[in-house]
């Protein structure tokens, strides 16, 4: 641990250490645990998890551990815990109530007692508990999910703060970061991670059939105490790379044999296991189109060896041709996962959930909602969110997502009688609730878990989001900074600024209107205007001396087609479809006059000026906090935000000079461009 050092691997936001508000703290120094006697091994690893949390909550702001003690009713002062399976309370839900001098806690599941715990503790510690107040919380998706890209070498594709902390040597291991993980995304609300990264390679094809069998169980263990399900990214073409038959198809017996086997041995020694994560016929890996299979054929195969486990398979829809040749505009990569996905409703087992990214493309900064979530009507789904900043700062560059995924989440795609919101797709509509949220994770083994201090608040939010989606982005980023900062308000107000003008000036000073894919190929992290221009992977902006932009309407490829009315005349119309997406839908001249008031160009120029000075803005907020954050926090955070800057600085002089380039049209304030 680096001298000085606060924030280690151990804390995050639950460093208790830090100054709480004036409130209920005294509450914490004594507890009564009601209910808690139970026989049942799952529940009682979880309730201990929570009775461990209090003790730890008091140790560390008080220097004491609490009183606690086995009761058999709730006490009049302290805080009591209560565990009754009875009660009319879904799973995870908690109740919180409060009295003078006393707050009780409540839940029909030991996840609920867990989560009511952690939330309690961050009450009090934001001062946010007050005296008479009754709080009913239940969490909105029932699957709340981080995958990790970790590869078992230790490295992490897309992974931007350290190397893995479940894989080293090709190897899984577990230490006490282990545990403080799951501890620390639990926190949230977190019950599901997948640990291994999709593009399965040789080594982790194995974990399905006994390769580091023990220490999977030790993970799943760990886990468990936290309520959390292990998922395990799985190789399609497993029984064939291990050697037990020649082929992968999934209508073969033999296959279908060897996994049936495979799952039986997985849930005998894991029962808690939760199921399958399959990435198959996308970017190169192996799926039931070899053999001439739908995706329903191929899930549908591996959901049935996991049904009577209770196992769900999680399919992911990120399909494309990545073999495009960009000569050929009529071939549309946003097009590629509803054209993939759309005819197979209706025909995936009830186990079976697929994973749409939140978008058509890949995570950019801005582009529209996947039009896949209107379009299926008898299939489980669950939305896909990046948190490892693959396109938006690579946690160099600070960016919260929050305030994106919120206008995702209530994004109306009118499927079927109503409105057809997001969150309500993915929070109410699967059957037996095989419906939610995931975000690939932004974690690592470096000292704060996410590179960039500030990162922290894009795990923190989604957690917080896939709980509960109605707490707003605003709310999100003042508890994160209050319970990572402490409770001085010039601190967690300044933070909490920053955090808010971070995504519009990453938007900014990069890829202008929605068009995307300005980045540089392979790392993707700075400028290369035309560095996907000419590529396999269907990433075009086109630009050329009269304009630029993606015709996707009715003289284009027509991929707006695939939303449902009214947002396909809504897009349709450019008198009415947003600026911020107007050239993901449409090819415009750069003197087209947006509803702005600028033309394109004058928006491209303005944006990026803007977009620099943004950053410089929040360079100086930061600055002003130099005496009130440790130094090390300040210092690391300081250097992250200059490089930013020099970044968008490249970006806003790449960008411009392109245009300028292209266009010949001088900037009307007279700024420098090259």
């Amino acid at each position: 641990m680096m001298k000085g050092y606060v924030m280690s691997y151990e804390f995050a936001w639950l460093n208790y250490k830090n100054k709480i508000a004036d409130g209920f703290g005294d509450c914490l120094k004594k507890v009564a645990l009601v209910g808690f006697d139970t026989s049942d091994r799952t529940d009682a690893s979880i309730l201990a998890s929570a009775a461990d949390e209090i003790k730890r909550a008091s140790s560390d702001i008080f220097g004491k551990e609490a009183l606690i003690t086995a009761s058999t009713n709730s006490g009049t002062d302290g805080i009591s815990i209560v565990f009754d399976k009875t009660l009319n309370m879904t799973d995870g839900a908690y109740c919180i109530n409060t009295r003078k001098n006393s707050v009780t806690i409540k839940a029909a599941s030991s996840r609920g007692v867990l989560y009511g715990v952690f939330r309690t503790i961050t009450l009090v510690r934001t001062g946010k508990l007050g005296e008479n107040v009754e709080i009913k919380e239940s969490p909105a998706s029932s699957i709340r999910m981080l995958n990790h890209w970790d590869n078992p070498d230790g490295s992490i594709e897309r992974g931007y703060s350290g190397r893995s902390f479940f894989f080293k040597n090709n190897h899984l291991y577990t230490d006490d970061r282990t545990r403080e993980y799951a501890r620390l995304v639990a926190s949230v609300g977190i019950n599901s991670v997948a640990i291994n990264n999709v593009n399965v390679n040789d080594i982790a094809t194995g974990l399905v059939s006994g390769y580091d069998r023990n220490e999977l169980i030790d993970i799943a263990k760990i886990f468990g105490d936290y309520g959390i399900k292990l998922y395990i990214s799985l190789n399609f073409a497993s029984p064939m790379s291990l050697g037990a038959t020649d082929t992968a198809d999934p209508l073969d017996g033999d296959v279908a044999a060897w996994w049936k086997k495979t799952a039986d041995d997985l849930y005998k020694d894991i029962p808690q296991l939760g199921g399958f994560l399959v990435k198959a016929d996308s970017e190169g890996r192996p799926g039931p189109f070899s053999y001439g299979r739908t995706h329903a054929d191929g899930a549908n195969m591996l959901a049935r060896a996991l049904a009577p486990h209770g196992g769900l398979l999680i399919w992911r829809c990120f399909v494309y041709n990545c073999q495009q040749d960009w000569r050929d505009q009529s071939v549309d990569r946003a097009r590629a996962c509803y054209d993939n996905f759309i005819g197979l409703d209706g025909e995936f087992d009830d186990n079976v959930i697929l994973q749409i990214k939140n978008g058509p493309m890949d995570f950019q900064v801005r582009e529209p909602v996947s039009p896949l979530f209107g379009g299926l009507c008898k299939t489980n789904m669950m939305i896909e969110f990046q948190i490892a900043q693959e396109y938006t700062g690579q946690q160099k560059d600070v960016c919260y997502l929050i305030p994106m995924f919120k206008q995702i989440l209530e994004f109306k795609t009118y499927n079927g009688s109503g409105d057809g919101i997001i969150r309500d797709i993915v929070t109410k509509n699967g059957k037996n609730g095989c419906c939610g949220m995931v975000a690939v994770s932004n974690t690592g083994d470096d000292p704060n878990w996410t590179g960039h201090d500030l990162a922290a608040a894009n795990l923190y939010g989604f957690g917080r989001l896939a709980f509960d989606p109605d707490v707003t982005a605003e709310e999100i980023a003042d508890e994160w900074s209050r319970i990572t900062f402490g409770v001085d308000d010039l601190v967690s107000g300044s933070v909490k600024q920053i955090l808010m003008m971070s995504w519009p000036a990453y938007e900014k000073y990069t890829s202008p209107l929605g068009i995307g894919w300005m980045i540089s190929p392979g790392h993707h992290y700075g400028p290369d205007v035309e560095g996907y221009e000419f590529s396999p992977w269907g990433t075009y902006h086109r630009s050329d001396r009269n304009g630029l932009g993606v015709e996707r309407g009715k003289t284009g490829t027509r991929m707006i087609d695939q939303y449902n009315e009214p947002v396909r005349s809504f897009y349709e119309n450019l008198e009415t479809c947003p600026d911020e997406l107007v050239l993901f839908f449409h090819r415009l001249n750069y003197d087209y006059v947006l509803k702005s008031g600028k033309t394109v160009i004058e928006h491209i120029y303005d944006s990026h000026f803007e977009g620099a000075e943004d950053v410089e803005k929040m360079i100086g907020i930061w600055s002003s906090l130099q005496d009130r954050i440790d130094a090390d926090r300040f210092e690391r955070t300081k250097k992250r935000l200059e490089g930013q800057l020099k970044n968008a600085c490249e970006w806003r002089d790449r960008i411009n000079t392109y245009y300028f380039r292209h266009t010949g049209v001088p900037d009307k304030l007279g700024r420098k461009i090259y």
